[in-house]
């Protein structure tokens, strides 16, 4: 048996576990900053934002996807916001009319991930925003605790390789032939993308 972050009992095997790759988009690059409360002792404090979430469940073992997710998420702290990140993204705010607020977003994002292993392109980021994410609404983190880099993966089995130069997503994909996503990116194109990704290194 597994178990997770919460002490809950996960039931099926590790290796059997449905892949949860994510992607998502955000107004910046910092989801918290550390900042002194009136005791002068430095705490964290919820910093740039989630706003879109991409997600590819899939199968470990036949490569099957099994469900995703594609949600824009409505931001409450735009004015922390970098016009570099909203750049990357295209925001525009009419776009983001009908968006989940992130309550809404983590719920659904939760139920599809319980009893799934997290992966990402820079786990580090992503699971960053994603962890913080479910800490600020409060929605139960059922996945398995173990989180994966596929950057990490892809540096592992590419490097060395003729023509293998960066660690770019973009460039891995073009590498291993996987069409790259649109230059504004949206979450559930990389979370694509990062999919098309791991089949290649892992088929």
């Amino acid at each position: 048996m597994n178990i997770n972050e919460e002490g809950d009992y996960m039931a099926r095997d590790f290796f059997e576990l449905p892949i949860a790759m994510t992607d998502i988009e955000t107004s910046g690059v910092d989801c918290i900053v550390w900042k002194d409360d009136v005791d002068g002792i430095k705490r964290p404090e919820p910093h740039h934002e989630i706003i879109e979430i991409g997600l590819v469940l899939f199968d470990p073992i036949s490569f099957e996807v099994i469900d995703t997710l594609d949600v824009k998420v409505k931001p409450t702290r735009m004015h922390l916001a970098t016009p570099e990140a909203l750049k990357v993204n295209g925001y525009k705010e009419e776009d983001w009319t009908h968006a989940l607020s992130l309550k809404e977003a983590m719920e659904r994002y939760g139920a599809l991930t319980r009893e799934s292993v997290f992966w990402a392109w820079n786990v580090t980021f992503d699971w960053g925003f994603i962890s913080n994410a479910f800490n600020e609404t409060g929605v139960s983190n059922q996945m398995d605790y173990r989180r994966f880099d596929l950057m990490s993966d892809a540096y592992g089995k590419l490097k060395g390789r003729s023509g293998f130069k960066n660690l770019k997503q973009s460039h891995a994909a073009e590498f291993l032939g996987v069409p790259r996503e649109p230059e504004v990116h949206r979450a559930i194109n990389g979370a694509m993308v990062a999919y098309q990704i791991y089949k290649k290194l892992n088929a």
